[in-house]
């Protein structure tokens, strides 16, 4: 074996392995698209801290002064009265508030440290909190895309196809609202965007808490389609929602109305202030994060002024603005710097944290790529509990991508084995292996390298090794091009997942009827 050259002893190598496997279906086109199974995602490693302690509890207390010196608009009458009554000073007639950190410290202590968010299928539910990692996709973009029918608005049909991906991707943990359905009416549409999740896929649910009736029909709605009452949906959290706050220092009317509903029904809020550097922020990243760190402490304890020990979520969504243009930059150093932050922030407050993979590409390419690896990378290492935005946004999120998706879902599930623990055993070792090839051989052919080869590395699911010469025979198509055809077969490989025939009956008639009676506004 010494005297052959290593391409032969490739080529021979490949041989054996091909009779090791039997017989091997070489025609890549009939064969599923390689995923990890789905699972539970942990973080084994020590979160990456770029603060101090000493760091936290400056930014910490400027957020505490802030509340305290400046305040808080809190644009609904009856938050500032639920507040009141819980000895905060308001003023009458004066949506300024004012909060005193000792308020805020005693609320901040009520709000759990880990839970569990519950879906139809008990196997889909997922924990929040701890080094636990969960990915969710894209959410409210208003224009989707893909390579052959390019830029168009959102769409329902659009968004039935989104959902689909959603469920047949293992690594994708649970529903967003992916897509604004533009072709649907508003007052209904938020009808569609929950009812169609619970009906093609069977993961976690997403509401929007845009008014106090549109978020109970969603919550009736889960509570439907997991055919529970309301005192378990009560014990269950089934049905999460965001609260971006209006940025600087504002949370308006619609969202206040949704967070009291949802609080007081024990259903996740994740509270994510939207604090763009330079534009909505101070241009200081010390400046930003003190901004993001005072608009949430606010409005968590206000979830917990209406319900102690409502579910909720710390959300950093902190970035620098474009100062030539005024545009969003995002997997910028300084985003990933505010991730890094914000996820020590929440740890301060013992919460489960959020944060994005963002870019501020306008098509799915290496710039879309390398600033989402960048924004990946920041999340997964500050022990990020509730990825969002994790597969196919695009255009700063004005789009979502048919493509990024499969981009992302490479990135995300290569993220996912560099968390696997490595295995130090002593048959991983090798040794025995090492003893019968010797010096000068090679592992291609050991009965080691052959018990394992199918399973010992990562097997992509866009990436193309192949060498130079047989890409280019196959069409010499680059990632973009391949991530199509993906998007394509796992549409394909859809499988609606299964429902009580009386649930759907009661679900799809809850929708009818809501439908017929005009659905909602935002101010109902």
């Amino acid at each position: 074996m010494i005297g052959r050259t290593f391409k032969e002893q490739a080529i021979m190598a490949r041989r054996a392995n091909r009779q090791a496997a039997g017989k091997r279906r070489d025609d890549s086109s009939a064969r599923k698209v390689p995923q990890l199974p789905w699972t539970v995602v942990r973080n084994p490693y020590p979160p990456t801290e770029i603060a101090s302690p000493e760091d936290v509890e400056v930014v910490h207390d400027a957020s505490l002064r802030v509340l305290e010196e400046i305040g808080i608009n809190i644009l609904l009458e009856e938050a500032r009265d639920i507040l009141k009554a819980a000895g905060v000073a308001v003023t009458p007639g004066d949506p300024r508030v004012r909060f005193d950190r000792g308020f805020i410290e005693e609320a901040m202590a009520k709000a759990p440290s880990q839970w569990t968010l519950h879906a139809r299928n008990p196997e889909r539910s997922r924990i929040l909190g701890g080094n636990y990692i969960n990915f969710f996709p894209v959410a409210g973009n208003p224009n989707i895309s893909d390579i052959v029918g390019g830029r168009r608005a959102g769409n329902l049909k659009d968004y039935r196809d989104l959902l689909r991906l959603a469920q047949v991707i293992n690594a994708v943990h649970g529903c967003t609202p992916m897509l604004e359905p533009i072709d649907v009416d508003p007052n209904i549409r938020y009808l569609d965007i929950v009812g169609e999740q619970l009906l093609i896929t069977d993961k976690v649910a997403f509401g929007y808490s845009l008014g106090r009736r549109k978020i109970l029909d969603a919550i009736e709605m889960v509570r439907i389609a997991r055919g529970i009452d309301e005192a378990t949906l009560f014990r269950e959290p089934s049905l999460w929602t965001v609260v971006n706050c209006n940025s600087p220092l504002q949370l308006d009317v619609p969202m206040l109305l949704g967070m009291i509903e949802m609080a007081r029904r024990n259903q996740p809020i994740v509270v994510t202030p939207f604090t763009l550097a330079g534009a909505m922020a101070p241009v200081s990243i010390a400046g930003a994060l003190a901004q993001q760190n005072a608009e949430a402490l606010a409005a968590l304890s206000f979830c917990q002024t209406v319900n102690p020990g409502a579910p909720v979520v710390y959300g950093g969504f902190t970035s620098n603005v474009d100062m030539k243009s005024g545009a969003p930059a995002f997997g910028t150093p300084e985003y990933v710097k505010a991730v890094l932050l914000g996820a020590q922030m929440a740890r301060r407050y013992k919460l489960p944290y959020r944060s994005s993979n963002v870019n501020a590409s306008n098509w799915p390419d290496a710039q879309s790529t390398y600033e989402g690896a960048m924004s990946l990378w920041s999340t997964v290492m500050g022990h990020t509990n509730m990825i969002m935005h994790s597969f196919g946004w695009l255009e700063g999120g004005l789009r979502a991508s048919f493509e990024k998706i499969v981009i992302d879902l490479e990135m995300v599930q290569t993220l996912m084995k560099t968390l696997e623990p490595v295995d130090f055993s002593e048959p991983e070792l090798g040794i025995e292996a090492m003893r019968d090839v010797g010096p000068g051989g090679h592992f291609f052919g050991t009965q080691h390298t052959l018990e394992r080869y199918e399973t010992a590395f990562y097997e992509p699911v866009l990436s193309d090794w192949r060498n130079f010469e047989t890409w280019e025979q196959d069409g010499a198509q680059d990632a973009t091009q391949r991530a199509h055809k993906v998007y394509k077969q796992l549409l394909a490989e859809y499988e609606e997942p299964a429902m009580d025939p009386a649930i759907r009956e009661e679900l799809t008639g809850f929708i009818a009827r809501r439908k017929a009676e005009g659905g909602a506004t935002a101010d109902d």
